[in-house]
């Protein structure tokens, strides 16, 4: 998020006035910062809408979502249809990929997903802050362990290779 959505914004630009393809792409790789004030925006909404319809079922009054107008009952719909889909999806392909036991999984690791990025995105503004004021960018890395994916020496051929080395 630090050099792609904010760095890179200060640095590169938006590039031609009318270069659209270029401006998606950039728009694309800029949306964190607004996306994780909407993803914590619905963090917190979440609970609060869980207890309001709580109150409102034990005070005998009609919750907010029945008094709303039809348009944002059906945008409300729409969402909640589209995160549904997602999520569907999310679990179909790592099913495909991984079993039935990870597409269950699935679901919590995009809570702990979303989560990681809420407290990821204040560190990386405290950082870009810290590079706008003349410090050296200082980039997270992701260690990764590759597998072996050399061919595996043919049964019985142990004995010679170990005979060899």
């Amino acid at each position: 998020m630090t050099g792609i959505a904010l760095a890179g914004w200060d640095r590169t630009g938006w590039a031609r006035p009318r270069a659209f393809a270029d401006h998606w792409m950039r728009m694309r790789d800029r949306r964190a910062p607004l996306a994780i004030v909407v993803l914590a925006v619905a963090y917190v909404a979440m609970p609060l809408w869980a207890i309001s319809l709580v109150i409102h079922w034990l005070i005998g009054e009609p919750a907010a979502l029945a008094n709303a107008s039809p348009t944002a009952f059906w945008l409300f719909v729409a969402n909640a249809m589209l995160l549904g889909w997602r999520l569907a999806l999310r679990m179909l392909f790592t099913g495909r990929s991984y079993g039935f036991r990870e597409a269950l999984w699935s679901l919590p690791r995009f809570v702990v997903g979303n989560l990681v990025s809420l407290i990821a995105a204040p560190n990386a503004v405290l950082r870009y802050i810290r590079m706008l004021r003349g410090a050296a960018p200082v980039w997270d890395k992701t260690r990764h362990e590759f597998p072996d994916l050399s061919p595996a020496t043919p049964p019985g051929l142990e004995c010679e290779a170990a005979e060899r080395g």
